[in-house]
């Protein structure tokens, strides 16, 4: 008995020095471990400094002012055309044509308290309704003023009970690379979108040839339905109109374009005081050095326009510009390129004085030259047109019409194969009789640039018609 009492002892006496133990030296280590394992496996830097919100200069980065001042400004353009649809066999047995409408969206931007809209002419292009919907909701009806497809530019007016906010312009030309800028639109038809970003390229051509224009490239994000919305710097200026993306998906992906401010600003004065666009031309032909056009033309400059042709009669024929002479400066634009060239005197009229810098056999001159009237048009499919001479018209017996001095190289051979040749005269386009430059370029707006139908009288004074698809 005693024996077994003596075990149970032991047994209690080494169950508690096993305990204890525990309590005090392994618990305590546990409880360790366990808070430890609480904290987080990896580490997260995390910077506690105040954010400098400036830039280099020290001044603050605000969009907001900008913003305000151009969100009720900028309205949702809608346009409604009727297309054909799929011919069904009911729509064939009946002899009828499948008709719907068809829906296109934009934006626009209002530049005047009395409902003046400036947009891109795609928008609005064979529109036979467009309404226009403010940032408040309110929708009106507007009247198309006046297009020109090569700028892509559109106006229309609404009317109004009361004064409308409205965007001023500012100049495209003093706005610089890298300067903060603010896209304003209503990209997939959400209303008043604002996205920001810098301007990465001035006088940016897409196109090429002599159909060269002269874009502001940025990288604020643009969308299908900014087209016609503001491109506005930090003051809330317009300074372009955003018009295209280089995209293979048809949406943003890095870079964005506008017309500049001036160019576009200039269109919509000539269309509400002539009808159309007045166009000034200096009188040069040629093109932009490179260091491989350098090498093969024997000059050192690489920058600039090197002028290979100058016109008889032209305004630089008769301020002294020759041929070889290079242009590095038209006023207080800097010319690199032809689309600088070009983006310039898209904002100048005929009989506008240009202060025209140029290096001659290594001396620099500026001369003044006043821009010329533009006496001659391409024409899509026909070719070049100038204004024929009296003498001209008598010999062919007929009282109007536009002189062919280049048919177009695609169909030359066409034409050439009718007895259609340079000097045969253009009499309508599009149904519109033509007389002057003028009478051409109205003929081709009205319809987007499209030609329809042509009549031309032949030098042998025989009348043909063209009908294009």
């Amino acid at each position: 008995m005693k024996k077994i009492f003596s075990l149970v002892l032991v047994s209690a006496l080494g169950g508690a020095l096993t305990l204890g133990t525990y309590k005090v030296f392994i618990e305590k280590e546990d409880r360790t471990t366990l808070q430890e394992t609480k904290t987080s496996p990896y580490t997260i830097p995390v910077s506690y400094k105040s954010v400098n919100t400036k830039l280099p200069m020290g001044e603050s980065v605000d969009f907001t002012t900008a913003a305000e001042k151009t969100i009720h400004s900028v309205v949702h353009v809608r346009n409604t055309t009727t297309s054909s649809g799929i011919m069904t066999f009911e729509d064939l047995f009946f002899g009828r044509r499948s008709q719907r409408p068809q829906i296109g969206t934009g934006s626009g931007v209002i530049i005047s308290p009395d409902g003046m809209i400036i947009t891109n002419n795609h928008v609005i292009d064979g529109a036979e309704e467009i309404t226009i919907t403010l940032n408040n909701n309110k929708s009106y009806e507007a009247e198309l003023i006046g297009t020109d497809p090569k700028t892509d530019i559109a106006l229309l007016k609404i009317e109004a009970d009361e004064d409308l906010p409205y965007t001023t312009f500012g100049d495209s030309d003093t706005s610089k690379v890298g300067e903060w800028v603010l896209a304003v639109g209503n990209p997939f038809n959400l209303t008043s979108t604002v996205t920001a970003g810098i301007i990465s390229a001035k006088s940016r051509d897409l196109t090429g040839g002599d159909d060269a224009q002269s874009f502001i490239q940025t990288d604020a994000a643009v969308n299908p339905g900014n087209s016609g919305g503001a491109l506005v710097n930090t003051h809330g200026e317009l300074i372009g109109i955003n018009t295209a993306i280089t995209s293979q998906t048809g949406s943003y992906v890095g870079y964005s374009f506008a017309v500049p401010s001036n160019i576009a600003k200039k269109v919509i004065e000539d269309i509400m005081e002539f009808g159309n666009v007045q166009n000034g031309i200096l009188g040069v032909r040629g093109g932009a050095l490179n260091s491989a056009s350098a090498k093969e033309l024997g000059v050192n400059d690489t920058e600039g326009f090197y002028v290979s042709t100058v016109e008889d009669d032209s305004g630089a024929k008769k301020a002294g510009i020759q041929e070889g002479d290079i242009i590095k400066q038209l006023d207080d634009v800097k010319i690199s390129k032809f689309s600088d060239l070009k983006g310039f005197l898209n904002t100048k009229r005929p009989n506008d004085v240009v202060y025209v810098t140029v290096v001659r056999d290594g001396d620099e001159k500026t001369l003044p030259v006043t821009l010329a009237k533009i006496t001659s048009v391409r024409v899509p499919i026909i070719g070049t047109l100038k204004e024929a001479s009296r003498k001209e018209l008598k010999n062919l017996k007929i009282d109007y019409g536009l002189k062919i001095t280049d048919l177009n190289i695609a169909n030359r051979e066409e034409f050439k194969s009718d007895g259609v040749d340079e000097g045969s005269i253009v009499t309508a386009i599009n149904g519109e009789k033509v007389n002057s430059i003028e009478d051409a370029n109205a003929a081709i707006t009205k319809y987007s640039g499209r030609i329809y139908r042509v009549e031309i009288v032949k030098t042998n004074g025989e009348k043909v018609n063209y009908r294009f698809r």
